[in-house]
């Protein structure tokens, strides 16, 4: 799951960073208003922790610019002001929930998951096709009484595809989603990173492919046959 934090406390956000990719998040950093603007308005986002008071642009400003293009990624606002017309404000732009600095990094966690569950994004933490699931905790391919565990970028790209069955997903939103935004990866990484997965798929014998479409992307296909 990719997770953007827009905060412009440095060290906040390498804490925040650490603390999320701990709990296996994929985690992208903006730290001003521009950048998270840009960021956010890609739409590849699971969940966004928007900080209000930031350089250039605000997380307000943010949030209304977010919304305008019909972007639902659930957003938790952060800001030192706790009294009860800023948290107004923010749950009437659009946010999904807020939080009053300091605070607890459990309580930040259990609030990302309850946001993305309600999203309905992960249905009890196991995405299903064909003969397949992909258990979104342990990070494991079941197929009947047979499992396989998943390195971090594998599942990640699994949880995309499984997400996306009817969708044809192109090698640069893999590199986005999964390696960030301003990642310099190249195509051939994805290449490789489909070939473990279908290497995993055969050794399960499942009737899951991953199919791909010359110069488009990838998508999971099965047959009965």
């Amino acid at each position: 799951m990719k997770i953007l934090l827009v905060d412009d406390e440095k060290q906040l956000t390498d804490a925040l960073s650490a603390v999320l990719i701990k709990n296996k998040y994929n985690v992208d950093v903006a730290n001003n208003g521009e950048d998270g603007l840009e960021y956010a308005l890609t739409g590849l986002y699971d969940a966004i922790v928007l900080d209000i008071m930031l350089p250039y642009i605000d997380g307000y400003e943010i949030l209304k610019r977010v919304r305008s293009k019909k972007i639902t990624t659930p957003i938790i606002m952060l800001s030192a002001k706790s009294d009860v017309n800023n948290k107004i404000m923010g749950l009437d732009y659009g946010a999904d929930d807020y939080l009053s600095k300091p605070f607890d990094t459990d309580e930040l966690l259990a609030r990302l998951k309850a946001i993305t569950r309600r999203k309905g994004e992960i249905a009890d933490n196991i995405l299903t096709f064909g003969d397949l699931s992909l258990n979104c905790n342990s990070h494991e391919l079941i197929k009947g009484t047979q499992s396989i565990s998943l390195g971090l970028k594998e599942y990640e790209i699994m949880e995309i595809l499984l997400k996306n069955t009817s969708s044809l997903i192109s090698k640069e939103f893999f590199i986005t989603k999964v390696w960030g935004y301003d990642s310099d990866v190249e195509y051939n990484t994805i290449e490789v990173y489909i070939s473990f997965l279908r290497r995993k798929l055969q050794s399960l014998n499942s009737i899951v492919k991953i199919k791909s479409s010359r110069g488009s992307g990838y998508k999971l296909e099965y047959t009965n046959d």
